[in-house]
C-alpha cells in the first residue's frame, strides 16, 4: 500500500483507517473537498479514475480480493458523487429517502463460510463494493465506529478506534483543539460579560 499516493490513499485526512473492506467506504466519503482546502477527487474523470483505481488496488489488498479494474466513464462521475452523498448520509444517521438495490453476490467457501463480493461492472460494481463493506459493517458491528467528524468545516470520515467508542473528531490535535479552544474562549467571554 506504500505505493499508492497519500491524496488517493483511502486513509486520506487520517493517520488511521478503517479496517477491511469499510476503508473502501471511509476512503469514498473522504474524497470530498475539506475547509483545509484539500480538493476534491471526484470533481473531474481524470482525478476520479485515479482515485478509483488506487482504492479498489488498497481494497484488494485489505480484503484479500482480485483487484478489480474499473474504467469510469466520464457519464459516470454523478454516479459516483451521489453514491458518496448517499452513504455520507447514511452514515450520518440521516433517512436517505428511497429504497436500494444493489447487485451482491454472496459465496460459500469451501469452509462452509459464506462471504459478499462485488457483483456488475463499471461504477455498479463499485457501488456493490462500498455497500457490501457496509452490509459486513453492520453484520460485525463495527459500522457505528465509522463517524464524520464533527467539525462541520471538516467533516471527513474516521474510524472510531476510543474503547468506549466516543470520538467526534477525525483529529484531536487539529479539529478537537480547535473546538476546544472555541469552547473555552465563549465560556471565558459569557463568564467575564
Amino acid at each position: 500500500m506504500s505505493d499508492i499516493p497519500e491524496t488517493f490513499s483511502l486513509a486520506r485526512y487520517v493517520a488511521v483507517s478503517a479496517p477491511g473492506g469499510l476503508a473502501l467506504v471511509q476512503g469514498l466519503l473522504n474524497t470530498r473537498a475539506t475547509g483545509s482546502g484539500a480538493p476534491d477527487l471526484l470533481d473531474d474523470c481524470v482525478t476520479a479514475q485515479l482515485w478509483v483505481t488506487a482504492g479498489l488496488r488498497e481494497w484488494a489488498e485489505r480484503t484479500g480480493s482480485t483487484p478489480q479494474e474499473i474504467s469510469l466513464a466520464c457519464e459516470e462521475l454523478e454516479a459516483l458523487r451521489a453514491l458518496r452523498e448517499r452513504v455520507r448520509r447514511f452514515i450520518a444517521g440521516e433517512s436517505t429517502g428511497v429504497g436500494l438495490a444493489v447487485p451482491i453476490m454472496i459465496i460459500a467457501e469451501p469452509d462452509g463460510t459464506l462471504r459478499t463480493a462485488p457483483s456488475g461492472a463499471g461504477i455498479e460494481w463499485v457501488e456493490s463494493a462500498v455497500w457490501g463493506a457496509v452490509l459486513m459493517a453492520q453484520t460485525l458491528d463495527t459500522l457505528p465506529r465509522l463517524k464524520l467528524c464533527r467539525n462541520a468545516a471538516c467533516g471527513s470520515a474516521f474510524y472510531d478506534r476510543s474503547k468506549n467508542n466516543s470520538g467526534v473528531w477525525h483529529d484531536v490535535h487539529t479539529c478537537g483543539n480547535s473546538a476546544n479552544l472555541r469552547a473555552s474562549r465563549a465560556r471565558r467571554k459569557e463568564l467575564a460579560g
